[in-house]
């Protein structure tokens, strides 16, 4: 059949406009590729010729409050492989083997693998700079030295629980996890092109992508103060042999922790040799108990605040015991302490009467006081691991269970708990949550990035009421049973401890937990300390065991604190045998025969030199003596 002129034009026409089409249809396919896709493409097909190897960041540094370094990096560098460049894996393993401490079998079997870049580990990871300027010096194809780090903690075991430890590259525990994101920093890398054989290529266009480091961290820990607490926490250790211990000293005013350590401890660096539970639980923030006596100090400022009693001028009278809902409740001292002020109650620790102000707030307000001091939850401190502590239910308390609450029996806290209610009722009364990370630090300018702030959770109760609370426990250290704590030439206040542990659900009568809470000074407190030690061996009696603590952490912290001696405090109590304590009079500049004249008998002198008017004492003025003590003075003429 012929096919006509128009009919070939009309094929010939479709066929035009089919090509037309496909050819519209494949320049918008270039199109789209070369427009909207080309980058895409063009990264990736870069990705798959390079070959990168990672450096690794500069963990932030974490310091004191002074800038003294607790943990830092310290440069390691790590050996890499990238096996499709290493020419002869065998030589090569033959001549890093020795190097390595490693054999040769192992390191041939890391050379041949099918990746793009393998650790030479474990002899190769975080190897000595002298061992990596040897291992660069024999110019092994494929064999590349990294920049790697390990942490350091050139304390040791100081401060162990706040600052955890890191693996790898992360943090594990301590303030290494709970911050980790800001202290590891991002890492860096430096990459080069290869061929289809993975044989690396002239590259101009080299990149390197330089880590960025961790931001430092600023705690609130005074290392110094830390020293101090961890110093005297171990020779309570080695004299009590207890169970546990822990301390904590705070800046009441503003909920800064100054220092936390706790036994058994740990080092960061060697975390592994010890029970996880040593790490896992960080005593000072996971320990829950019966506080016993030191929660007094709760019961105490309530009654205070809703004037439900008169320290000085009102009397109890003690007969040893106080009978509630037909349970007898027993005083520490056989007998009691007959007709005493309140204020005597206090300074005594008198169980039964601080029942019976317990009595006279009633459950609900008690109750309502203790939750307001913040037990029962979490401080929210910015650790890991704290716990909540027990309180009753209030549907479930009754008659003993209120008495036996008022003397901190019943009721369950955690030493961070205890602290930081402490610190509010001798602060004035504002509670502050506590916390251990001060400021974030950029590396390299020093730039503060970021500032906490003491951050108040509430007022519990009035200034006046708190100077009350101080007064009176100030009064404990100097004529009650916190007299272990006294320390001339400062005002310290505290509160003793002594509780009954619970054991297989009954209180034990030969384990208990003794504790001391001291401040000072009392009239401005810039330190509160606080100790408890879990059964130490012999005595278990808050005010001898951690009162002594208390009183040497608080000798030395104060003056590195920059707290100036008071000039007056309480006279302390005198027990049979002890001798009083006067103070040091200045004699500087004063004659021979004026001070003979008006020099009393509190003390003795000795004299060297020659002339007539002293030009140096010892001790120095201001300085607190047993009476009768030697004073020695150098003596000169006023022109020399």
């Amino acid at each position: 059949m012929k096919i006509s002129q128009v009919t070939v034009r009309k094929r010939l026409f479709l066929i035009l406009i089919g090509v037309i089409v496909a050819f519209g249809i494949l320049a918008l396919r270039l199109g789209y590729v070369q427009l909207w896709n080309g980058a895409k493409l063009s990264q990736m097909a870069e990705d798959s010729w390079r070959r990168e190897i990672e450096f690794t960041a500069k963990r932030g540094d974490i310091v004191d409050r002074n800038g003294v370094k607790l943990a830092y990096d310290v440069s390691m560098p790590t050996l890499y492989a990238v096996p499709v460049q290493v020419k002869d894996k065998k030589g090569t393993a033959a001549a890093l083997a020795p190097l390595l401490g490693m054999t040769e079998e192992k390191l041939y079997g890391m050379l041949t693998k099918n990746e793009k870049d393998v650790r030479l580990q474990p002899g190769g990871r975080r190897i000595s700079p002298e061992l990596a300027n040897q291992i660069r010096a024999l110019n092994l194809p494929g064999i590349v030295v990294a920049e790697d780090s390990k942490r350091f903690y050139p304390y040791g075991t100081l401060a162990a629980n706040i600052l955890g430890f890191t693996g790898y590259s992360d943090g594990l525990n301590g303030v290494e996890l709970k911050y980790n994101d800001l202290l590891k920093g991002i890492n860096g890398n430096i990459s080069s092109l290869v061929d289809a054989a993975g044989n690396k290529m002239p590259d101009p266009a080299q990149k390197y992508d330089p880590p960025r480091d961790g931001l430092t961290l600023e705690l609130t820990i005074d290392q110094t103060v830390q020293s101090i607490v961890e110093r005297e926490l171990d020779q309570a250790v080695l004299q009590y042999q207890p169970n546990s211990a822990i301390a904590i000293a705070m800046d009441p005013n503003t909920g800064e922790v100054l220092a936390m350590a706790s036994r058994p401890t740990f080092h960061p660096s060697n975390y592994q040799d010890v029970d996880p539970m040593v790490y896992n639980r960080n005593l000072p923030i996971w320990m829950t108990y019966e506080p016993g006596s030191t929660f007094k100090i709760i019961t105490l400022a309530a009654a205070l605040e809703e004037k439900k009693v008169d320290l000085k001028n009102e009397y109890f009278f003690d007969p040893g015991y106080t009978e509630v809902a037909g349970a007898k409740l027993r005083c520490w001292k056989k007998g009691g302490h007959g007709s005493q002020t309140f204020l005597e109650v206090v300074e005594n620790s008198c169980n039964p009467g601080f029942v019976a102000l317990g009595q006279r707030l009633g459950k609900e307000t008690l109750f309502s006081y203790i939750k307001d001091f913040g037990f029962g939850k979490k401080t929210g401190i910015d650790l890991i691991g704290e716990e909540n502590g027990i309180l009753f239910n209030l549907k479930n308390v009754g008659p003993v269970e209120l008495a036996t609450t008022s003397f901190g029996q019943g009721v369950s806290v955690t030493p961070i708990q205890q602290i930081t209610a402490v610190s509010a009722a001798i602060n004035g009364g504002k509670l502050f949550k506590p916390y251990v990370a001060k400021k974030w630090i950029h590396p390299d300018t020093g730039m503060v990035l970021e500032e906490n702030q003491p951050e108040l959770v509430r007022q519990v109760i009035s200034p006046e009421t708190s100077v009350q609370v101080r007064s009176a426990l100030e009064s404990v250290v100097a004529q009650g049973t916190g007299g272990n704590a006294f320390l001339d030439g400062y005002r310290v206040g505290g509160k003793t401890g002594t509780a009954q542990k619970v054991v297989n659900g009954r209180y034990s009568p030969n384990e208990h937990i003794v504790s001391f809470i001291g401040f000072a000074p009392a009239d401005d407190p810039q330190i509160v300390v606080y100790v408890a030690i879990d059964n130490p061996q012999g005595i278990q009696f808050g005010g001898v065991v951690a009162a002594p603590v208390v009183r040497n952490i608080m000798a030395d912290a104060l003056p590195h604190l920059g707290v100036e001696p008071r000039k007056e405090q309480l006279n302390k109590e005198l027990k049979p045998g002890e001798t009083p304590t006067v103070t040091v009079p200045n004699l500087v500049g004063k004659t021979v025969s004026d001070i003979y004249e008006d020099m009393n008998m509190n003390f003795q002198l000795t004299s060297s030199g020659k002339g007539n008017t002293v030009l140096r004492q010892a001790p120095e003025a201001g300085a607190r003596v047993p009476k009768g003590s030697i004073i020695r003075i150098y003596l000169g003429s006023e022109d020399g």
